[in-house]
């Protein structure tokens, strides 16, 4: 694929999405917005990618916004870079219409494409990560530091609140107090209080990041049925929000009742009984089961 501001490379199943801005430390922009939601459409479409990685190019993940535009940079009305036609969302009677498509959060638009996503996400937060530079991961699956790793909530700082769709997913991943101390706070804290927090699952040299991020991802790749996985990442995701056990109950019996009469349920059996590795055959572009997808799909409204 060719993008301006990220980078798509496949290798042994794995996409490595690097964001590449290195002079600007990979600060976000409606450009990698949009080349972002794309990247991750091309790789829910290629059987070839059984697993992503997230990453940075340069000493940054992500800085956060681009702040090039000054004081209008949170001013979307005022923005050059949206991709929608300019101008105010308003209703007929002159009323300001917050359905409207140009009142949506770019960071939330990504958010939500890596949420949808069918292929397990691993980010690696090699450098600074701020604003949607953080929140950009909270999404992923599993979250890997460098050392030299910094990360802030800072939004409050700015004068803003919390974006990206974070707190819907802060809050799940570390608990509401720590949520609510790092975004009141808005403090730019090291790497280690990110992994005492449960913001990330480790930490490592920076030299050594990449390595254990795709180390983590070929033990999925190697070892796991694509078709499984998906189910696997929207299970577990949509039930976070579901109101009682019997919403899993009802995906979980469904999921065993599909994929228990599927190749690849007697591959993985037969494997097992007969010492050799696992070749999965089902694809997650034509055999995700009929009732896949269980949800409405939710628009902005």
């Amino acid at each position: 694929m060719n993008y301006e501001t990220i980078k798509y490379e496949i290798s042994d199943h794995i996409l490595t999405i690097t964001l590449n801005r290195p002079d600007k430390l990979n600060a976000f922009t409606g450009k990698m917005m949009m080349e972002l939601i794309d990247a991750f459409d091309h790789a829910d479409a290629d059987d070839e990618v059984r697993a992503i990685i997230l990453t940075g190019a340069g000493r940054a993940f992500c800085a956060g916004a681009d702040l090039s535009s000054g004081a209008a940079t949170f001013d979307y009305a005022k923005r050059s870079d949206r991709p929608e036609k300019q101008g105010t969302p308003v209703t007929a009677d002159g009323g300001m219409d917050w359905s409207s498509e140009l009142v949506r959060d770019g960071g939330g638009r990504v958010t939500l494409r890596i949420y949808e996503c069918l292929k397990p996400v691993i980010a690696a937060i090699n450098g600074p990560a701020v604003g949607i530079g953080i929140t950009m991961v909270l999404p992923c699956d599993i979250r890997l530091a460098s050392e030299d790793a910094r990360m802030g909530f800072v939004f409050a700082r700015r004068g803003i609140t919390p974006e990206a769709c974070s707190s819907w997913f802060l809050p799940r991943l570390v608990g509401i107090s720590q949520a609510l101390e790092w975004t009141y706070t808005g403090r730019v804290m090291p790497a280690q209080e990110a992994l005492d927090g449960g913001l990330v699952r480790s930490l490592h040299k920076p030299e050594e990041l990449l390595g254990a991020a795709r180390a983590l991802a070929l033990e999925i790749v190697n070892n796991t049925a694509p078709v499984s996985i998906a189910l696997t990442r929207q299970m577990m995701w949509r039930m976070s929000g579901a109101d009682h056990p019997m919403e899993a109950h009802k995906i979980d019996s469904r999921s065993i009742y599909s994929r228990g009469a599927a190749a690849d349920a007697k591959e993985g059996v037969m494997s097992f009984l007969e010492k050799r590795p696992a070749v999965f055959s089902n694809k997650v572009s034509q055999d995700m089961p009929s009732f896949f997808p269980w949800w409405p799909e939710r628009p902005y409204k």
